[in-house]
């Protein structure tokens, strides 16, 4: 999405001839083979661990961390390749990020109108909230599920739905609040509901 914003903004000309339909794809294979490629060692790992406990993790998904709590043996390598997976791969989308928003703005406060720059920005303060909305908890979730000795149970379980449920949910609210249709729909069905 930051490539879409950044050149909807910034090379607002040659958008469709960059982003076709192939690179597109391109693109969407790429994050999906990176994403088999960070999950596969924590599969690796998983799997050779001995498990002695009960096989019941207390969360509504199968997240590593509560995984690996279940193991009984030292579970440090798999502990150490999480933390590297946060920072490295949260922490390479954050500068790809900021550098395609760097880019962005510099383009926004390049507009010679205010109304202009108002109305490019507005176009991304969405993704900024989408983005927001999955990295925030998603990196809480991670950290204190590994460092948050003292933080409930509860607030574990929370902050992982968060990130998983909530999010996604919230994109169609963050990216529609702005259409008018979406508006004009949510104030008939209200006036309706009213009456």
């Amino acid at each position: 999405m930051a490539l879409d914003r950044y050149e909807a903004i910034c090379d607002p000309l040659r958008h469709s001839t960059i982003l076709t339909n192939p690179v597109v794809v391109k693109i969407g294979l790429a994050v999906m083979l990176r994403g088999g490629i960070v999950v596969l060692p924590y599969l690796l790992l998983a799997r050779q661990w001995p498990y002695c406990r009960t096989n019941i993790i207390p969360q509504m998904h199968c997240e590593h961390m509560a995984v690996m709590k279940l193991a009984c043996t030292n579970t440090h390598v798999s502990s150490y390749y999480g933390l590297f997976v946060v920072f490295c791969v949260t922490g390479l989308d954050v500068v790809f990020i900021t550098m395609s928003y760097t880019q962005i703005l510099r383009a926004i406060f390049s507009l010679p109108t205010k109304d202009a720059r108002l109305k490019t920005f507005e176009t991304c303060g969405s993704h900024l909230c989408a983005i927001s909305a999955f990295y925030i908890p998603r990196l809480f979730s991670s950290l204190t599920s590994r460092f948050g000795q003292n933080v409930d149970l509860h607030v574990h379980i929370l902050s992982a739905n968060v990130y998983l449920l909530v999010s996604p949910m919230l994109n169609p609210i963050i990216y529609g609040i702005k259409t008018k249709e979406i508006w004009a729909g949510s104030s008939n069905t209200l006036l309706r509901k009213a009456l």
